[in-house]
């Protein structure tokens, strides 16, 4: 890059880190609610805290979920991808929609859907198997899109120098897929941390459920501030993990790349193995809780469908996820074009620091916009701004990952060049880099508004009075043993997932790049 054109990034980028240090502030909130209170307990009575037994089984317990879940989502997620995209896999369109489909199930309601048919999924084998299920999509589609993506000649020129099938893959693909693998193995990760209803369903306790159960039950704020600094440990450890892995290495280019398919790998006789296998993975993430809903509609003896009270818990879950993920995605651009364009430690700092609240169950976020709020800013308590607020650091890293994605592949060098043609920041941002990461900036806002539909503590927690969602009477309905009751929000929940399920695989399809 020219002197010209770094004096260009370098003044341009002075609002856009600004932006990004307000953001970052307001993602590191909840954080700073757990260290205050920590500190305020004191080192003496916080040990005795953690050094109970029972901190000790919420460790093996979270490790094991998190690992498991982690490399399960990561096998299974990639392998999907690879079927759909690079295999003659009978139907492929068709199983790239029911494979991306399980966003739309949100785990809890697959967790409803097992425990209410079989007890059998309780304890850490059946959690794992049913967060697994529910969100290896993450995975799967940003490795899918980057599938159709790569450019084949690479791949031909591996076969030219006379490398085998597998080693190509091995040296030449996966390598390529790092960033989407990394970033959706990230996610996973994040979101096993912070999970709550589908464990506490299925009896698995983690450090999520245990805070939950000591602020329920005794509102012990000491005991679940301790457990909610070891989650921001846990949390740590996953974003420096994922750095190290992805390295520095640069993965965009100028053009697009060759303009056709590649080569697709014959089957052979694991044609039917393959298919039988994508065939059971759908139907044990979509059919088992589909027909449990079913089931407990026609058979359940609290079945009722309130139209007034569907009609409205509808209406509100659509207007705050419509409206969460239009800020939470505007808030994820100025961090990921800091930590794609500038780097260095301030840009990578401030991307990590959105990712911490994510690692914190939606029942703290909200405690610490609630001590905010009734001490800072009162008028805001108890208003739907407090909530989107929460919404937003809750899922940001999902628009930032997004975002990333797609800024990684969008050459700098064309911002550059429309710089030095006298295109001014706001004008290149608008007709050259927005083009290009438009896919990416969808696919962030169809996540958001997939979790704020399916979202449940802080919902319960800070709503205004008066106001309820579809997960919070599902909520309510199960907890009272009324599945019959619960199963239209639980269906309506689902119907209101797929069309931005539907938007994020045409996205991710497109690729995220240019």
């Amino acid at each position: 890059m020219s002197s010209a054109g770094r004096r260009r990034r370098h003044a341009s980028g002075v609002p856009v880190l600004l932006a990004g240090i307000a953001v970052a502030a307001l993602a590191l909130v909840p954080l700073g609610f757990v260290v205050v209170y920590t500190v305020a307990i004191g080192p003496s009575e916080g040990w005795e805290l953690l050094v109970r037994p029972r901190i000790g089984e919420l460790v093996a317990n979270t490790t094991k979920l998190v690992a498991g879940g982690i490399a399960l989502c990561l096998v299974v997620g990639t392998g999907c991808a690879f079927l759909v995209e690079r295999t003659d896999l009978p139907m492929r369109r068709v199983w790239y929609a029911l494979l991306a489909a399980p966003l739309a199930i949100p785990a809890f309601v697959n967790g409803f859907g097992w425990i209410s048919l079989t007890h059998r999924v309780e304890g850490f084998a059946g959690a794992l198997m049913i967060v697994t299920l529910s969100y290896f999509p993450l995975v799967y589609l940003p490795v899918a899109a980057s599938l159709r993506q790569l450019d084949p000649a690479l791949e031909e020129a591996a076969f030219a120098l006379g490398r085998s099938p597998l080693r190509t893959v091995l040296t030449v693909v996966l390598p390529q897929l790092r960033p989407a693998a990394l970033g959706g193995s990230l996610l996973v990760g994040l979101h096993l941390l912070a999970e709550f209803g589908a464990l506490q369903m299925l009896r698995f306790p983690t450090f999520t459920t245990a805070i939950y159960d000591q602020y329920r039950s005794s509102f012990n704020g000491p005991a679940a501030n301790m457990i909610a600094s070891v989650l921001v440990l846990f949390c740590l450890v996953l974003l420096l993990g994922e750095l190290r892995l992805r390295g520095s290495r640069r993965y965009a280019r100028v053009g697009a790349g060759a303009a056709r398919s590649a080569a697709q790998h014959q089957l052979g006789r694991w044609r039917v193995p393959a298919l039988l296998g994508v065939c059971g993975l759908a139907v044990l993430a979509l059919g088992v809780p589909a027909y449990s809903l079913v089931r407990w509609l026609v058979v359940g003896s609290s079945t009722e469908f309130p139209i007034t009270e569907l009609a409205l818990a509808t209406a509100t879950s659509v207007s705050l996820a419509g409206v969460a993920a239009v800020v939470t995605t505007l808030l994820a651009l100025p961090v990921a074009w800091l930590a794609v364009r500038r780097g260095g430690v301030v840009g990578t700092a401030l991307e990590r620091g959105t990712y911490l609240a994510n690692a914190l169950p939606g029942i703290v976020v909200a405690l610490a916009f609630v001590t905010v709020a009734v001490r800072y800013v009162q008028p805001v308590y108890q208003t739907h701004v407090l909530l989107v607020a929460a919404y937003a650091v809750l899922f940001l890293p999902r628009a930032v990952v997004s975002v990333r994605a797609a800024l990684e592949q969008a050459p700098p060098l064309l911002e550059d060049v429309a710089g030095s043609l006298g295109s001014g920041p706001l004008a290149t941002a608008r007709r050259v880099t927005l083009p290009l990461i438009l896919p990416g900036v969808g696919a962030g806002a169809a996540l958001v508004f997939l979790a704020v539909v399916t979202e449940l503590t802080a919902t319960l927690l800070l709503s205004p009075l008066g106001t309820s969602t579809l997960a919070t009477e599902f909520w309510s309905r199960t907890s009272s043993v009324a599945y019959g009751a619960a199963a239209p929000y639980a269906l309506l929940m689902i119907v209101l997932s797929v069309p931005a399920t539907l938007l994020l695989g045409r996205q991710l399809r497109k690729g995220l790049g240019p």
